[in-house]
């Protein structure tokens, strides 16, 4: 067996309709086909991939930070986008650039208090993309 890649993530809700809001609104994910579950719930999309799958609760989780899952992580293309939408939108966000490498990190929390983290890596020169292998052949 060979993982190729991840398939989904699940979050659990006591705030089903704020939930798909965020995640519509804020992520731009479709809201689309759903198995005829016995349960509450909604599938988001990223184009005709089901990203993230919603399990409607009678009582809410404890948030990312209490839970040993801390935080699922989503790429974006456009790092001053994002922060244009979360900005008009209200949303409150923390930026991360990681030390020695162009990944820029905007984290931000869901109505659950589930941390997703946008990751941005732009695109790299041929040199820049050279210049990095080379300071990574020691690992």
């Amino acid at each position: 067996m060979i993982v190729s890649g991840l398939n989904h993530i699940n979050v659990g809700t006591d705030k089903l309709a704020d939930t798909i809001a965020f995640y519509r609104d804020v992520l731009d994910l479709n809201l689309g086909w759903r198995p005829n579950f016995p349960f509450g719930g909604a599938w988001l999309y990223c184009g005709e991939t089901a990203i993230v799958h919603l399990v409607e609760l009678g009582q809410a989780k404890a948030p990312s930070r209490e839970a040993a899952l801390d935080h699922f992580a989503l790429s974006i293309d456009d790092f001053d986008a994002a922060i244009g939408r979360l900005e008009t939108l209200g949303v409150r966000y923390n930026v991360v650039d990681i030390d020695d490498t162009p990944i820029r990190q905007i984290n931000i929390r869901d109505p659950n208090g589930v941390n997703v983290e946008l990751n941005y890596w732009p695109k790299l020169s041929i040199d820049e993309r050279e210049a990095m292998e080379v300071a990574d052949a020691g690992c």
